[in-house]
């Protein structure tokens, strides 16, 4: 057994050394593949990271009729937090809804309330959901709460924003699958391009009575030794220069970019099994044609 794991390995290495500019071309092929991919796959995560951030400032704010005392906002609050899906409750009086108002008119030190003769903002609630994607349904019920006069989550646009993110990560899941696909119908011709130098060695080998596997096993990890090789080249420009990129800025047309260690080990980690699983079914494609005589 270790005789024979010995000689794959050997018959592996003599074929990328004899043939070492179809080997070149093999890894420059993945590589160039893994690349796309990765960018692909580290564009998608930060766009589906924006979006996610902007679900999860989606708020609901509950505003209460104007004549509602201290008992009656406290009945509310305790309706409220009845309600399952709901994350904080936070209550924002008419006094301070009035300061934030005039702060972000930029009048923070004038007298809005004076000049108006009284305050005419309500007491409220700011709700923020477990998942943001119950917003909608949540705003249904509490505004059946008796006291709550109105809801306002901005409908119109929470709605778009949630149709353009389940159809951003949709295209970014179908895209990334049918690079995947074309970078396995890449790398196989190269793979098989390699093979058919060796053509005559596999029909002379199925002559003497070597069975597919024995013949198999060689190519298979010739084609893992490219595909990591391939790979690990692709991750070693993509790191750098994705490395380069977060060194500069923080963001890009304010979208903040995705910088977290984990998050990226784990990248780079699947884009080099990646590059693995992709020389062997390159390879298991491409062998099984030669096999047949």
């Amino acid at each position: 057994m270790l005789r024979n794991v010995l000689y794959f390995f050997r018959e592996a290495f003599k074929s990328v050394a004899r043939n070492h500019l179809l080997s070149i071309a093999t890894v420059s092929t993945i590589t160039i593949c893994i690349l796309i991919l990765g960018l692909s796959v580290l564009i998608t995560l930060n766009t589906s990271t924006f979006l996610a951030s902007l679900e999860s400032d989606v708020e609901i704010m509950a505003y209460l009729d104007q004549d509602l005392d201290n008992d009656g906002i406290k009945d509310v609050r305790g309706k409220l937090e009845s309600l399952p899906g709901i994350e904080t409750i936070t209550f924002v009086s008419r006094e301070q809804a009035l300061r934030d108002m005039q702060e972000s008119l930029g009048k923070k030190d004038y007298d809005l309330e004076s000049t108006l003769g009284k305050n005419p903002l309500p007491d409220s609630f700011e709700i923020k959901a477990t998942d943001p994607h119950d917003v909608p349904e949540l705003a249904i019920k509490i505004e059946k709460i008796n006291g709550v006069y109105k809801v306002n989550y901005g409908k119109g646009v929470v709605e778009q924003l949630f149709s353009t993110a389940r159809w951003v990560r949709v295209v970014s899941l179908v895209f990334i699958i049918l690079l995947g696909l074309g970078a396995i119908f890449l790398i196989a011709t190269t793979i098989r391009l390699a093979i058919f130098a060796r053509r005559k060695e596999i029909y002379l080998m199925k002559l003497i009575g070597s069975t597919d596997w024995f013949i198999r096993w060689p190519f298979f990890i010739e084609g893992i030794g490219l595909g990591a090789l391939g790979s690990l080249l692709s991750i070693i420009i993509l790191a750098t220069a994705y490395g380069s990129l977060l060194s500069r800025v923080d963001t890009i047309l304010f979208m903040p970019l995705v910088g977290g260690t984990d998050v990226l080990i784990n990248l780079y980690l699947s884009l080099f099994a990646a590059g693995a699983v992709l020389g062997i079914i390159g390879t298991g494609i491409s062998i099984n044609r030669f096999l047949d005589v």
